[in-house]
């Protein structure tokens, strides 16, 4: 039961991931590669549910840069090198470490995005599985002590 409680708390952060990349592989669709979206959705999907696992764990804390900086800053280039591994668009035509360090810079924008959306859908969730999830009722604890400032 234990385990099905932190994967409630998943729920919101696979949904952000799998919009960000779908909306992403949305891009890759106007520049002719169809293949993009399904395989960049995934990783960021997982990712993302990771990271709902990790706040209701304690490691993280609601409303905080810093961890999700630091989580997005590994996650988004190794999802960007799984699509461009599979899709390979190209991308990676002066090696590896160039493409990942780019990947790197952009992590932190896309962190900035997947946080505030994910800090506008998470109170929602755990208002709707909180009477059932004790990690649940504890983290939206956490979100209502917060809400006035």
């Amino acid at each position: 039961m234990e385990f099905l409680h932190t994967l409630e708390l998943a729920v919101p952060g696979l949904a952000v991931g799998a919009l960000a990349g779908t909306m992403a592989g949305g891009l890759t669709l106007i520049a002719g590669q169809p293949a993009g979206a399904a395989v960049l959705a995934l990783p960021l999907a997982l990712f993302g549910g990771l990271y709902g696992m990790l706040l209701g764990h304690g490691p993280f804390r609601p409303g905080t840069f810093a961890p999700a900086g630091l989580l997005w800053l590994l996650a988004f280039p190794l999802s960007r090198l799984l699509q461009e591994s599979i899709v390979a668009t190209g991308g990676m035509a002066d090696g590896v470490w160039p493409f990942l360090a780019y990947q790197a810079m952009v992590s932190l924008g896309f962190a900035i995005g997947f946080l505030w959306l994910h800090e506008r859908l998470m109170p929602y969730w755990l208002l709707r599985v909180s009477d059932r999830n004790p990690r649940a009722a504890r983290l939206l604890t956490h979100y209502v002590r917060r809400a006035p400032a």
